[in-house]
């Protein structure tokens, strides 16, 4: 008897220590749901207009008020910044083709990505643009890989600017976007970031 209870000890002893080097360890996975409790280093407004001036080639005072008013509706400040550029076209249904450098203040260099959309809608024209994208709620840059859903026709324009947003997963992209041609109209649509082009949008 005293020898089984040993062991049957020794077994719940056992299970308890895998248990708790679990816990500890934690997921690996870059996809594991966001904890509200996670932090990164955050960028000031400063650093993102100067950012952003030099990435789409325009004055500070332009894209400073663009800034602004993302900083002023989200409450917090981005994580991460995307710069990179994209086209877009469309007549009913909407494509856009974008590509990047994911920047995170503790990441030694920027990460590469893609993304790719598309969307329905009352939205006619074409055009190519500069983009300049504020992130929030990004703890990893591996996060970033995913689809989100957004609503053109909420855009806005600021200074000649224009802002909109994308969510999911508590992630929220804002691209402030500029260059030439013309969209017109208003549509629903997702996003989706990839780690390499996808010629499929979806």
């Amino acid at each position: 008897m005293h020898r089984r209870h040993l062991i049957q000890s020794g077994l719940a002893l056992g299970a308890s220590s895998a248990l708790g080097a679990c816990a500890s360890t934690g997921p690996s996975d870059p996809n594991y749901p966001i904890r509200s409790d996670q932090t990164a280093p955050a960028y000031t407004s400063d650093e993102l207009i100067a950012a952003g001036s030099r990435e789409l080639g325009i004055a500070a005072e332009a894209i400073g008020g663009a800034i602004e008013r993302i900083f002023a509706d989200q409450g917090d400040r981005p994580t991460a910044y995307i710069a990179g550029e994209e086209a877009a076209g469309a007549i009913g249904v909407g494509l856009r083709y974008g590509r990047g450098a994911l920047h995170m203040k503790d990441l030694s260099a920027s990460q590469e990505v893609f993304w790719q959309g598309i969307s329905i809608g009352w939205d006619v024209g074409g055009n190519g643009s500069r983009v300049f994208t504020l992130v929030y709620g990004l703890y990893h840059p591996d996060m970033i890989y995913r689809r989100y859903p957004g609503v053109e026709g909420s855009a806005y324009l600021v200074g000649g600017l224009g802002v909109n947003y994308q969510r999911a997963d508590g992630i929220v992209l804002a691209p402030i976007r500029t260059g030439v041609g013309l969209r017109l109209g208003a549509n629903v649509g997702t996003m989706a970031y990839s780690r390499q082009r996808n010629i499929l949008p979806l």
